[in-house]
């Protein structure tokens, strides 16, 4: 796994050494920053990232390569959130990224951030966590108005996006379905 492109264009990622955590492939994430680049007209600043069931890190590694101004990592993996402390630390990032083990659908039990204009949420599939957290998070006052969320999913799993939300785009690639939302 590396990093698309941005200033850490080809920069390799730690990744896991088991099946435990399923980073989203460099292809998908490609397919879903080149959506965000046309949608955002190539501007990502000014942006704070939400990574949700954060995993590698991989999506808000890309965000920040891309020049987003703040990335919170959330996972209650241990080995996830020490990979993704890792790669903090070799990116040199550490003053942009916070990393912390916590429930991704329960962020009423950690510290509140500033809320948040994109989210990415990739749980494990086919267990309705993908829903779970964004209704949470929109709850809580994680997601900011106007924010772009995306949420990956089994591709044969229905989901039922809050009346709040709206889908501007979906994507199916293989077995997976990425859902775009406005808030």
């Amino acid at each position: 796994m590396r990093i698309i492109a941005g200033r850490f264009k080809g920069k390799k990622l730690l990744s896991p050494t088991d099946n435990k955590i399923r980073p989203t492939s460099d292809r998908v994430r490609e397919s879903i920053f080149n959506i965000l680049a046309s949608h955002l007209n190539n501007n990502f600043s000014n942006i704070r990232v939400l990574d949700l069931f954060a995993g590698t890190g991989a999506m808000g590694l890309e965000a920040i390569s891309r020049g987003v101004d703040f990335v919170c990592f959330i996972d209650n993996n241990i080995k996830a959130k020490a990979i993704i402390r890792s790669n903090i630390e070799e990116f040199g990032i550490a003053k942009i990224a916070k990393s912390l083990k916590a429930d991704a659908i329960n962020l009423s039990e950690i510290e509140k951030f500033e809320p948040f204009n994109l989210i990415f949420i990739d749980p494990p599939y086919g267990q309705g966590l993908g829903e779970k957290a964004l209704t949470n998070a929109l709850k809580n006052g994680w997601i900011a108005k106007n924010a772009i969320i995306i949420l990956e999913e089994k591709s044969d799993i229905k989901i039922k996006f809050s009346d709040d939300l709206e889908l501007f785009s979906e994507r199916k690639y293989g077995g997976t379905k990425i859902y775009f939302l406005n808030s």
